[in-house]
């Protein structure tokens, strides 16, 4: 039996176009609220739009399903991927609209972007290479390319190492992190055409 995605619906607004890119890629999807399903899936998405806290708050809301992304993820071993704010939770905090908590699996925190140039606009919207760190090379899921993003906040790492590759809109902005068997993507596979579904289609065959 294939592997069972579970695509996490905690009202992120992105669900429906990453559950069709993930169905073009031949993944068998579950979108699912309910932490059962959680626990029992092979790998586990979790998108995202909007706002730090809204989506913090959303996912918080959903009976018993934070335990259940840490039960799976972190202590189960299950290959997870985040995306864009679905990444973006993954740090200790988010500054957006105040400090509020994020899941803490990578240390770090999310900040509003602030160019030195003011001619590099806020948010960063459209079409940039994603550039592999050094120490990335190789990684099963982020490769090279050019990928479609829309943000205004980016995600600052404690630990370079957990990095996976950079952006570039005024300074290097966080384009992936990865640490173990947890990946994240600050671009939208979703609506990054080859690049984005080839992305989605490594996730799926990742033995982290």
């Amino acid at each position: 039996m294939a592997e069972v995605v579970a695509l996490v619906d905690y009202g992120a607004g992105n669900l429906h176009s990453v559950y069709n890119a993930l169905k073009a890629v031949g993944a068998n999807v579950k979108v699912t609220a309910d932490a059962s399903v959680v626990r029992a899936a092979d790998r586990i998405v979790l998108p995202g739009v909007g706002a730090f806290k809204a989506c913090a708050d959303g996912l918080k809301a959903v009976p018993g399903m934070v335990d259940a992304l840490h039960e799976r993820v972190e202590i189960g071993g299950a290959p997870f991927l985040g995306i864009c704010v679905g990444m973006q939770l993954l740090a200790d905090r988010g500054l957006e609209y105040g400090t509020h908590e994020g899941l803490g699996w990578i240390p770090g925190e999310v900040r509003l972007i602030e160019p030195h140039d003011p001619a590099i606009k806020v948010p960063h919207m459209g079409w940039n290479d994603v550039a592999i760190m050094p120490h990335a090379r190789g990684h099963q899921v982020i490769e090279e390319g050019e990928a479609y993003f829309l943000h205004s906040y980016h995600f600052v790492s404690e630990d370079p190492y957990h990095v996976a590759a950079l952006t570039d809109h005024g300074e290097g902005l966080v384009a992936a992190v990865s640490r173990a068997n947890i990946a994240g993507v600050q671009f939208h596979p979703e609506k990054s055409q080859a690049y984005g579904l080839a992305t989605l289609e490594r996730f799926l065959e990742w033995r982290p």
